[in-house]
C-alpha cells in the first residue's frame, strides 16, 4: 500500500487517522500521491466499508433489533442477505458519487480528473465508513449521524484535490451530496438485483497492509478513542479471511461442545447452519418444565475480528427500569451484553471469545444468573483451540 499513499503515513489505519484529525494539512499530500480508482477502492475504501454491514450483521445476530416493545432477530441467512445488500451498495454509492464529483468539478470553476475525484470521495468518507461500527449495537445506530462529519472532509478537499475556488467549496459540496442522493435511489435499485457480486468482491480485500504500530488511543472528533492497535488487528484478520487464510470451523465440531444438560435443563434439540467461508452456528435447545433455553455458539469466522472494534471503540450502554434492564460493554477485554425482563422472566446472556466466536443464551430462566451459567459450559479454551 506504500506506492499508493506515499512516504508520509503508510498504512491504512495511519492514513484514517491523518484525513479525520488532519484534514487541511492530510489533502495537499494526498493530491500528489500517485494512485488509480481501483487501487482506492480495493486498497482503502473496501475495507472501511465493510464495517458498517459486517457490523450491523454481528449486531442483528446478537442484540437483534427492538422498537416500540417489538423486537426482532433476522436469521443468519437474512441477515447475511442484508450485510451481502449493504456493502455491495455502498461500493456502488462511492463509484457513483465518484462520477458525479469529477463531472460537477468544472461547473464550480475546479478541473476534472477522474483518479482526483476517487481521492476526493474514498477519503472525506473515512468518517461516515467508521461511523458504522455503531451498527455493532443496533440500538446505538443513531450514532452513525457522526458520519456527517464526512461532509466537512469533503468541503476542505473540494480545493486542494479539484482545484474548485475556496469561494465555490461550499456549493461544490452540497450538489455533489444532492446529485449523488438521487442517483443513488436509481443505483440502490440495480444493486439489490446483483448483491451476489460481493462475494467475488470480498477477495478484493487482499491488498490490506500495516505495519508494526506501538498502538494507542485516538479521538476522533464527534465520534470518540479508538483503540487503533486493535483496528489494525482487525485488518489484518480481514486480510487473511480475504485470502482464505481462516477457515471455518465445521458445524459438527462446535455441536460437540453443546451439553447434554444445563442443570436442570435438559437438552431437546440441536440445529445448525452455515455459511461457507463466513461461518456459521450451531444452537442447542434445552427445557426444564415450562421454561426453555436456547444456547448457541457463532462462528464468525474471519469477520470476527470486527467483534474486536466493539472493545477498541468502548461501545457501551445501559437502560434499567421496573421491567429490568440492558447491559452491553467491554467485561476483561471480552464485549457481552445482558438483557433480563422481570415480568417475563426472560432474557439473554452473550460473551464473544477470541474476537471470532460469539456464545448466547437466552429464554425463559428462572434468573440471568441461569442464562450466564448456560454460556460459561461452553468452555472458552476449546472454542479458542479450534480458531488456532
Amino acid at each position: 500500500m506504500s506506492d499508493m499513499i506515499g512516504p508520509g503515513p503508510n498504512t491504512l489505519i495511519e492514513r484514517a487517522k491523518a484525513i479525520i484529525m488532519k484534514p487541511v494539512e492530510t489533502w495537499p499530500v494526498i493530491a500528489t500521491e500517485p494512485a488509480t480508482p481501483g487501487d482506492l477502492l480495493t486498497r482503502y475504501a473496501l475495507p472501511l466499508i465493510a464495517i458498517g454491514p459486517v457490523a450491523g450483521f454481528i449486531g442483528g445476530q446478537l442484540f437483534g433489533f427492538g422498537m416500540f416493545g417489538f423486537s426482532y432477530r433476522p436469521g443468519l441467512v437474512a441477515g447475511l442477505t442484508s450485510a451481502i445488500i449493504g456493502l455491495v451498495m455502498a461500493v456502488v454509492s462511492t463509484v457513483v458519487i465518484g462520477l458525479v464529483a469529477d463531472f460537477l468539478a468544472p461547473k464550480f470553476g475546479g478541473t476534472s480528473n477522474r483518479t482526483n475525484a476517487f481521492k476526493l470521495v474514498v477519503y472525506s468518507m473515512t468518517a461516515a465508513w467508521l461511523a458504522g461500527i455503531f451498527q455493532f449495537v443496533p440500538m446505538l445506530g443513531w450514532l452513525g449521524i457522526v458520519g456527517l462529519y464526512s461532509l466537512y472532509l469533503f468541503y476542505t478537499g473540494a480545493t486542494p484535490i479539484m482545484k474548485v475556488p475556496q469561494n465555490q467549496a461550499v456549493g461544490y459540496t452540497a450538489v455533489t451530496v444532492i446529485a449523488a442522493i438521487v442517483l443513488n435511489v436509481i443505483a440502490g435499485i440495480l444493486t439489490t438485483a446483483v448483491a451476489g457480486l460481493i462475494f467475488g468482491a470480498a477477495a478484493l480485500t487482499g491488498a490490506i497492509t500495516s505495519s508494526d504500530s506501538s498502538g494507542g488511543e485516538v479521538t476522533i472528533p464527534g465520534v470518540g478513542k479508538i483503540d487503533t492497535g486493535k483496528m489494525e488487528e482487525a485488518a489484518k484478520k480481514l486480510e487473511q479471511a480475504s485470502n482464505g487464510e481462516i477457515k471455518p470451523i465445521a458445524l459438527s465440531e462446535l455441536q460437540a461442545l453443546l451439553p447434554a444438560s444445563l442443570g436442570a435443563y435438559q437438552r431437546t434439540a440441536v440445529e445448525s447452519a452455515g455459511a461457507g467461508a463466513i461461518g456459521g452456528q450451531a444452537e442447542g435447545t434445552y427445557k426444564s418444565g415450562d421454561k426453555t433455553i436456547r444456547l448457541k455458539i457463532v462462528d464468525m469466522s474471519g469477520l470476527g475480528a470486527l467483534a474486536g472494534l466493539g472493545s477498541a471503540m468502548g461501545v457501551e450502554q445501559s437502560r434499567e427500569d421496573a421491567d429490568g434492564y440492558e447491559r452491553t460493554g467491554t467485561v476483561d477485554g471480552a464485549l457481552q451484553s445482558e438483557k433480563w425482563n422481570n415480568k417475563q422472566n426472560r432474557g439473554s446472556f452473550g460473551r464473544a471469545v477470541a474476537n471470532r466466536f460469539m456464545v448466547e443464551a437466552e429464554g425463559e430462566a428462572g434468573s440471568i444468573d441461569e442464562l450466564k451459567a448456560a454460556v460459561a459450559a461452553i468452555d472458552p479454551g476449546k472454542l479458542e483451540s479450534l480458531a488456532r
